[in-house]
């Protein structure tokens, strides 16, 4: 009997700590272009943890799959802050964010306007 025991308990202990280590979640990027999506992408997937990065032009949802035992979403938001674009929780400094190309300066309006107008043109 107390091996029975010790064998389930061994059991519900193992199959504990065997749960889910990939987590889903989002976060807001700030970004107008596809070459936006491009670079917030690669900067999310190469932070280590990172399983997949899919960012919305529309939305500016950046949707993760990671694994929580190596990275969280603030490692994340550095990364892609590091590279220029803004998160809810942490901005890319004025170098980081003067680093990206031009028509990709999402926080001047005219730029905004500009990718506003390609996309009506383009419905």
């Amino acid at each position: 009997m107390k091996k029975v025991i010790l064998i389930f308990t061994l059991l519900v202990t193992t199959l504990a700590f065997a749960q889910d280590k990939n987590k889903k979640a989002s976060i807001e990027v700030d970004g107008v272009c596809g070459m936006c999506k491009e670079r917030i992408e690669k900067a999310a997937i190469r932070t280590k943890g990172v399983k997949s990065a899919v960012w919305s032009v529309d939305t500016h949802e950046l949707k993760l799959i990671f694994d929580e035992r190596k990275t969280d979403l603030t490692k994340i938001s550095k990364s892609v802050a590091a590279v220029g674009h803004d998160t809810k929780e942490i901005k890319a400094t004025d170098e980081q964010y003067h680093s990206v190309h031009a028509c990709c300066l999402y926080r001047d309006e005219d730029v905004k306007k500009d990718h506003e107008k390609e996309k009506e043109d383009g419905k």
